[in-house]
Parts: C-alpha cells; structure tokens; sequence
C-alpha cells in the first residue's frame, strides 16, 4: 500500500507543476464548452499514456534491472531540469 501511496503523491505533485493542470483549466473556461466534456478527455487521455507507460515498463523490465531504470529516469530529470535553467 505504501508504494501506491508514495506513487500517487509522486505523480499528483509531478502534474500540479506540468502543463496539464493548466490546459484543462484554459479549455474548461471555454465559452460553450461542456465542463464534463473537459473532464472526460483530460482523463482519457491521462488513463491512455499511463496504460502505455505501464505497458512500456513492463517489457522494459526484461531487458533493464528496475534500479537502473530509476536511476535512468532520475539522471533523465535531472537533465531536463539542468537544461531548462541553464537555457533561460
């Protein structure tokens, strides 16, 4: 249960930070636009990149120990956090 915890608050504080958030928002405050129709598709299309991630790293399990697939991402993040400071 605590993996599943600690994956939630991961994702949920990843995402309050990401572009996401911040597009649902813009089209739900679209005139004529069904709120419900903005929650639905937001959530699909989170559903469908999290099935695809999850489909993705179970295959990549066979070929890649997870310690070096979380190092990996880890050393991916940091990069990409170097990168958007260092190109302000």
């Amino acid at each position: 249960m605590k993996t599943y915890l600690v994956l939630f608050a991961s994702i949920f504080m990843a995402e309050l930070g990401d572009k996401t958030p911040l597009a649902t928002l813009v089209f739900s405050t679209t005139p004529g636009v069904s709120r419900l129709g903005v929650l639905l598709a937001a959530s699909a299309a989170l559903i469908i990149s999290t099935v695809l991630a999850v489909m993705i790293g179970s295959q990549l399990e066979r070929w890649v120990v997870s310690a070096q697939l979380k190092l990996g991402a880890g050393l991916v993040f940091i990069g990409i956090g170097a990168w958007m400071v260092l190109t302000r």
